[in-house]
């Protein structure tokens, strides 16, 4: 019967002490490169595999990482938004490459979500990422600030808040596409999406949508704004909203992808040729983008670097390091839901 090896027959081996070999096996600045491949080549050789029970009682850490994703209820509760998935896998891969294991969570923004993780020790910290009412949750994201819960959200940082936020810039966002449909000769632009203080993300896009259009002299025509949330059937009947005003319009910047799709289909179904008749732009870049008809033309936000970012934000306010609020860039994707391209 073969023994199992232990960190003791490690650091004999090795020549070093007992906490010497964790520090390495933990990748620990405070061990030199040196002893810390000499440890873990030996612990390789020896096939030992941490505790991580006895490391996390000896640690006060879970070494565990909890992912909330809340978002609009939808007829079919099996449907996640396809953004949502692409998200999760960056921050599944960002939160392994640092060693944490990740607990993901479905949640109602109504539940009391926020009560069972950082204080039972299932998680060292909370990553929120959900679409919804903003004024349904931002009760509970200042308590849970007030209490000194590890906690980072996506989406844009509020003003009046103190939760640590990692977002897109929506507003330029916005602007990009805004000044796509310029470019294209459009002059009638809808905006299909909720443009209130509710949806933080959306209403920054709505504001770049105005600030596109106020600098290229362009009047904003507030008629043209209809809410919607981020489903393909809101979208429709957004769209069906839309085209029952009888108002003139030439072009969609939709608050997503879903929302254009929607509109897609009820523009067709009205007999309205996409792009000769209206142009449409959508937001997100999901991976059904592409294979819409037309393919539709996009702001795309940057995933892998979100993950990494929500997630290195997240264990650096773990470790009482300095963190802020960031915005990370987007970019227009240009396919043919607007035309032949510039």
């Amino acid at each position: 019967m073969t023994t199992k090896a232990t960190s003791i027959d490690i650091a004999y081996r090795a020549g070093v002490s007992q906490s010497t070999v964790s520090r390495a096996l933990r990748n620990s600045p405070l061990v030199n490169e040196e002893t810390r491949l000499r440890v873990q080549a030996i612990a390789k050789e020896l096939n030992y595999k941490v505790d991580k029970n006895a490391s996390n009682l000896r640690t006060q850490s879970s070494l565990t990482l909890a992912l909330l994703l809340c978002e609009d209820p939808t007829n079919d509760d099996s449907l996640i938004n396809p953004f949502f998935l692409s998200m999760l896998g960056s921050i599944t891969r960002a939160t392994a490459q640092q060693g944490y294991d990740l607990l993901v969570s479905f949640q109602q923004l109504s539940s009391d979500w926020h009560a069972d993780y950082e204080d039972s020790n299932k998680a060292d910290g909370i990553i929120l990422l959900g679409y919804g009412d903003y004024m349904d949750y931002e009760e509970k994201l200042n308590k849970l600030a007030a209490q000194n819960t590890h906690l980072v959200i996506w989406g844009p940082a509020q003003h009046k808040s103190s939760v640590l936020s990692i977002g897109c810039d929506n507003r330029q966002g916005g602007v990009l596409a805004t000044e796509h449909l310029l470019a294209k000769g459009r002059r009638h632009i809808a905006f299909l999406g909720d443009a209130s203080s509710h949806s933080p993300e959306f209403q920054a896009r709505y504001l770049g949508h105005q600030q596109a259009l106020k600098a290229a002299g362009v009047p904003l025509q507030k008629g043209l704004q209809v809410d919607a949330i981020s489903t393909e059937s809101s979208g429709f009947e957004a769209a069906s909203q839309l085209l029952a005003q009888k108002r003139p319009f030439d072009a969609i910047f939709a608050a997503s992808d879903l929302i254009a799709i929607g509109a897609m289909r009820a523009l067709k179904e009205q007999g309205i040729k996409v792009p000769e008749d209206v142009a449409i732009v959508g937001y997100d870049d999901i991976p059904v983008a592409s294979f819409a008809n037309p393919p539709l033309t996009t702001i795309k936000q940057n995933t892998k670097l979100a993950g990494e970012i929500l997630v290195e934000s997240l264990l650096k306010q773990i470790k009482g390091q300095e963190v802020s609020n960031q915005l990370i860039p987007t970019s227009l994707i240009e396919r043919e839901s607007c035309g032949k391209k510039l």
